[in-house]
């Protein structure tokens, strides 16, 4: 089925990369943009199943280039594909361009996340329109 993903939901939000999250080398550290990333994915899997959701999986992190230390980095997680109780997210991760162009991505992820009910057992996610499968990898 093909769908647009403008339909599902979407977070999008701004941060800045402080020192305390700098690597002894200067740019952002890599477990801290994961850190950034799983708080995305969760937002967005969260008020996509408009309920608790876990991380089951996280794959295919992308580091194409450092992000340096005092960077504003823009977040952008959106639903890619959805299963009965699974979500696939996208996470980017793009320092942003005061240009005003359209910012590239330096970090990207993949992040498998489970509706589950309040005993942690998987519960179906509301039914929408999903893209198709070739649009799992932007």
């Amino acid at each position: 089925m093909q769908a647009s993903t403008s339909s599902l939901p979407e977070a999008q939000f701004l941060e800045m990369i402080l020192s305390e999250q700098a690597s002894a080398h200067g740019p952002l550290y890599g477990l801290n943009a994961l850190q950034i990333m799983g708080k995305a994915a969760f937002v967005c899997a969260t008020r996509h199943a408009r309920g608790p959701v876990v991380m089951a999986k996280a794959d295919c992190i992308e580091f194409f280039r450092p992000v340096p230390q005092g960077s504003i980095i823009a977040i952008r997680a959106h639903i890619a594909f959805q299963g009965q109780s699974s979500m696939t997210v996208i996470v980017e991760i793009a320092p942003e361009d005061c240009t005003g162009k359209d910012a590239t991505p330096a970090i990207t992820g993949r992040f498998m996340m489970i509706a589950v009910d309040d005993k942690g057992h998987p519960v179906p996610v509301p039914v929408s329109d999903q893209p198709a499968k070739e649009e799992l990898h932007p």
